[in-house]
């Protein structure tokens, strides 16, 4: 698994537990809905305001994301 998928499967992990949309997501963080389907899918990369943003609309900080992702890339390493 690669960070832009980890990224994505945290992203929707925390979206999913706060039972928001992709579209109220979007709105709470000032992003685009599409641009959070393109993260939760891997295809784009946040920045780090970007995951900043995503983690104050999901009201957690933004360092429980990233070890999200980190707990993602272990669980998925290649054998």
């Amino acid at each position: 698994m690669n960070p832009a998928t980890a990224f994505g499967h945290a992203l929707r992990y925390f979206r999913m537990n706060s039972r928001i949309s992709q579209e109220r997501l979007a709105q709470e963080s000032g992003l685009d809905r599409s641009y959070i389907s393109l993260l939760e899918r891997g295809i784009r990369q946040p920045s780090l305001t970007t995951i900043i943003q995503i983690a104050q609309a999901l009201n957690l900080p933004p360092r429980d994301l990233v070890a999200k992702v980190e707990e993602e890339l272990r669980e998925n390493k290649p054998d």
